[in-house]
C-alpha cells in the first residue's frame, strides 16, 4: 500500500516517517521524498493514527491525486536540485515528465494552477537557494558552481540570484567572509 505524504522534503522528514511507521509495528518498504511503501493493509484506526503522528511533525498524509501530483513535482524539485552532485543534462521538462511518467504541460498547468507559481519558477528558487548553500557553506567558485547546477554561464547564475535575492553572488560572499572574520575575531 503506497502512502503519499504532503512537506515530506528532506532526510529528516524520511526519519520521522520511518520512526512513526516502526512504533506502530507497521512494515515498510522504500521510503522516499513524498512517499512511503507499506507492506501491510492500514485499518481506519491506523490510518488516523499516522495521520495525527505526522500532523506533529508538520507533515500530512494527502488523498486527492492532483495534490499528490503537485507533490511529486515539488519532491521530485528538491530532491534533483538539493540531493543529487549534478543536475540532469536533459530539460527539466522532459526529466520531471519521464520521472513521473505524465505529460509535462498537463503538470505545468496543474502546478501553476494550485500554487501560483510556474514548475521553472520553483526550480530557479531551489536553485539559487542551493547556490547560497554552496557560496556559505562550500569553497567552490561561481564557475563551478555554475557548471554543476547547469546554468548556461557564470552570467546567468549571478542575473537570476540578483533577481531573485536582491544582492550578486560576490556580495553575498563577501558578507559570509565579513561573518566568518567578525566570528573569528570574538
Amino acid at each position: 500500500m503506497k502512502l503519499f505524504i504532503k512537506y515530506m522534503v528532506s532526510i529528516r522528514c524520511k526519519m520521522v516517517v520511518k520512526a512513526e511507521l516502526d512504533k506502530m509495528g507497521l512494515h515498510f518498504g522504500s521510503v522516499d521524498l513524498g512517499e512511503v511503501e507499506v507492506k501491510e493493509l492500514m485499518s481506519a484506526e491506523q490510518y488516523d493514527e499516522l495521520k495525527t503522528a505526522l500532523a506533529k511533525s508538520g507533515l500530512e498524509l494527502m488523498y486527492d491525486k492532483n495534490a499528490l501530483l503537485i507533490e511529486k513535482v515539488k519532491s521530485l524539485v528538491v530532491e534533483m536540485v538539493h540531493y543529487t552532485d549534478e543536475l540532469p543534462d536533459i530539460k527539466n521538462s522532459v526529466y520531471i515528465s519521464e520521472k513521473l511518467q505524465h505529460e509535462y504541460s498537463s503538470l505545468a498547468a496543474l502546478f501553476s494552477e494550485a500554487t501560483g507559481t510556474t514548475i521553472e519558477h520553483f526550480i530557479i528558487l531551489h536553485k539559487i537557494e542551493r547556490v547560497k548553500e554552496m557560496l556559505l557553506y562550500s569553497r567552490h567558485n561561481l564557475t563551478e558552481i555554475a557548471y554543476q547546477l547547469n546554468y548556461s554561464s557564470v552570467a546567468h547564475l549571478s542575473n537570476q540570484f540578483k533577481k531573485i535575492t536582491g544582492l550578486t553572488p560576490s556580495f553575498f560572499k563577501k558578507l559570509r567572509d565579513k561573518r566568518q572574520n567578525a566570528i573569528a575575531n570574538v
